[in-house]
């Protein structure tokens, strides 16, 4: 079931496209000003975003911007639904990243099929990550190292999903806080380190001498793909 967030401060056409998409088999979430709504969006992982422009409290085409420069979420499809119809507002939408847009009023069967554009050729993610020994299930919140379950906190969880899940890329700790923790948070770069420690004492064969969670001086961590692979061969049983 594709899931999509709708920010919008309507309260009927809120209703309408809740019962709308609802009834068209689709998961789901909203709010109807723009306060937390990154958040809201990195929270719930949506297949598709609907953004209205004029917000009671905020600018849906910073909320825009602030989506595609968020390494978690830039990659969802935005549409947007606004009452600005000239041409030049259309093409500023366009040019910070939404994939469509759309003027109000609109017919609902035409937003369901514009939507269902944008959901064609997608594959859905993977809900199982592997790496070596390590295997990481989303759809159960599990993780298995050597066969065996190990366990970790939610914040544990989503970080190494989120390193496993894009393999040598080298991020920033304000990155990681943005991606794991979220922009509306109370937590420092700190926060980071301890978490890497955690999570080396719990994935790691020697926590101090890490070969999946690397340090990359100067610049932050990443997940060390091909020292997973190399854990495997090493522990895999000798063969006559």
């Amino acid at each position: 079931m594709k899931k999509i967030v709708l920010i919008e401060d309507d309260s009927d056409l809120y209703s309408l496209l809740k019962y709308n998409l609802e009834k068209e088999g689709f998961a789901l979430a909203g709010a109807q000003t723009g306060k937390g709504a990154i958040e809201l969006c990195r929270r719930e992982r949506p297949d598709l975003i609907l953004l209205d422009i004029m917000l009671p409290d905020s600018d849906g085409l910073d909320i825009c911007k602030g989506i595609r420069t968020h390494p978690e979420l830039a990659h969802i499809p935005v549409i947007f639904l606004t009452a600005r119809a000239s041409e030049a507002d259309r093409i500023v939408g366009l040019e910070l990243g939404a994939n469509d847009y759309i003027v109000k009023p609109f017919f609902i069967r035409e937003l369901i099929a514009r939507i269902k554009t944008q959901f064609r050729g997608q594959t859905a993610p993977a809900k199982i990550v592997r790496s070596g020994v390590l295997e990481l299930d989303r759809s159960s919140c599990r993780v298995r190292l050597n066969g065996g379950e190990i366990t970790l906190t939610a914040t544990e969880f989503r970080l190494l999903d989120y390193l496993m899940s894009r393999p040598g890329v080298v991020f920033s700790r304000e990155q990681l806080l943005d991606a794991v923790w979220g922009q509306d948070r109370a937590v420092t770069d700190r926060t980071v380190d301890v978490y890497i420690l955690r999570l080396r004492h719990k994935v790691e064969t020697d926590p101090a001498n890490p070969q999946l969670i690397r340090s990359v001086r100067g610049f932050g961590y990443s997940f060390n793909e091909e020292s997973a692979a190399a854990v495997e061969r090493e522990k895999a049983p000798a063969t006559a």
